[in-house]
Order: structure tokens, then C-alpha cells, then sequence
């Protein structure tokens, strides 16, 4: 009975460090990653004395996480273990907008929809793709190449109506398969896509403002 009772000890104290090292690993601290806004533009952009509202940009569920998305093949996807963006990356796009639009000196005020700014216009964004996508050459080397595409409709407040839309996307190959270089291919690809997204929507806006004066 004593040697039976031992030997059932020592599997409860196994089971015990199993139990106790599983959850070490699951409670180890992940990576927070930050981007960045697009901070240059072109010097030919117009001044809208207009206010613009940037609503959160909708995704799919596989976008719609803080996890940082990669697909090994185009119809799968996976996540970066131990590495998170700092937020959904969603509402990541909404904020770097804002951020760009105010960095571009070209707009009289902007915010996001949840802060009460009375909108002359709305910038309504879809983030189609936000994902690294491994790639192979004909030789079998595989590289992660990010994608980021992201379609923007505006509205224009007083009519209730579309005015504009148009599709920005952008593609990066990542330096490796490391996840600093991986953001950083992200960082580059999003940078590209703000920038365009920002300089079409002002020129589309100063645009629409200067033939409506009814907004005035």
C-alpha cells in the first residue's frame, strides 16, 4: 500500500509541474507593436476649410483582431505567436488616419466619429487586407510579402450622400520572416496607403466644396 501510494504521489506532482510550466508559457507577456502615421505630403495639396469625421473602418473577423495575420497560403490564416498590435488593428487605421489628416496642415479639423465633431464630411474606410502573404519563387525560396488595401467612400453630410470612393492598396516585402522586420514591411505598406487615401480624398473634397457653396 505505501510503495502504491508513492508512486500515485509522484504522477500528482508530474501532473503538477506539467500543469504549472503550461502555465508559465501561457502567461508569458506578448510583444506590442506600434505604427506609425504619414506624416509627408505632397506640397500641390489644397486646403479644405471643411471638418471631416473618420469613421471606424470595417474588416473581416480574420482583420478585425489585434493579432498580427499571416497566410501561408491564400486560404489560410494564421497569427504571429507572441505578438499583438497595440489595439484591433481597425481601430489602429482610424486613429494613424486621423493623425495623417492633421499631419497634412490641409484640413480645418478632423476626429473620429465617437468624439461629437460636427462633420462636414465623412470619411468611411473598409480594410479589405491587412496581412503578410508568403510567397515562392520558382526555385522554392519563400518571402512574406504584406498586403494592405483599403477602400474609402466620403460622404458629404449635408446631402446624405457618396460623393467619391475609391480602392488604395499597397504591397511590401518583408526584409525577413522576423517579426520586427514584419512590421515594419506593414508600417511601410500602410504609411503608402494613408498617404494616397489622405491627398485623393482632400483634392476630391476641396473639389466637391468649391462646386457646393451651400455649405458655406
Amino acid at each position: 500500500m505505501i510503495r502504491l501510494f508513492l508512486v500515485v504521489l509522484a504522477l500528482v506532482s508530474l501532473g503538477g509541474c506539467t500543469g504549472l510550466g503550461t502555465l508559465r508559457q501561457a502567461s508569458k507577456p506578448n510583444d506590442l507593436y506600434l505604427l506609425t502615421p504619414k506624416s509627408t505630403f505632397s506640397s500641390s495639396l489644397p486646403r479644405v476649410q471643411r471638418q471631416i469625421v473618420v469613421q471606424e473602418p470595417t474588416a473581416t473577423a480574420a482583420v478585425n483582431t489585434d493579432q498580427i495575420a499571416i497566410q501561408p497560403t491564400p486560404l489560410q490564416v494564421q497569427y504571429l505567436p507572441r505578438a499583438r498590435w497595440v489595439d484591433r488593428a481597425p481601430l489602429i487605421v482610424q486613429a494613424l488616419l486621423v493623425e495623417s489628416y492633421e499631419n497634412s496642415g490641409k484640413v480645418a479639423a478632423v476626429g473620429r466619429s465617437t468624439v461629437g465633431l460636427r462633420a462636414d464630411y465623412v470619411i468611411v474606410p473598409d480594410l479589405r487586407e491587412f496581412q503578410g502573404m508568403v510567397i515562392s519563387d520558382v526555385e522554392g525560396n519563400q518571402t512574406i510579402r504584406v498586403e494592405v488595401r483599403i477602400n474609402i467612400k466620403i460622404i458629404d453630410e449635408f446631402e446624405d450622400k457618396i460623393i467619391a470612393s475609391n480602392s488604395f492598396r499597397e504591397f511590401v516585402i518583408a526584409a525577413s520572416d522576423q517579426t520586427p522586420d514584419l512590421v515594419k514591411a506593414f508600417d511601410e505598406a500602410l504609411g503608402k496607403t494613408m498617404r494616397d487615401a489622405v491627398e485623393w480624398s482632400v483634392r476630391k473634397i476641396h473639389t466637391h466644396a468649391a462646386n457646393n457653396p451651400h455649405q458655406d
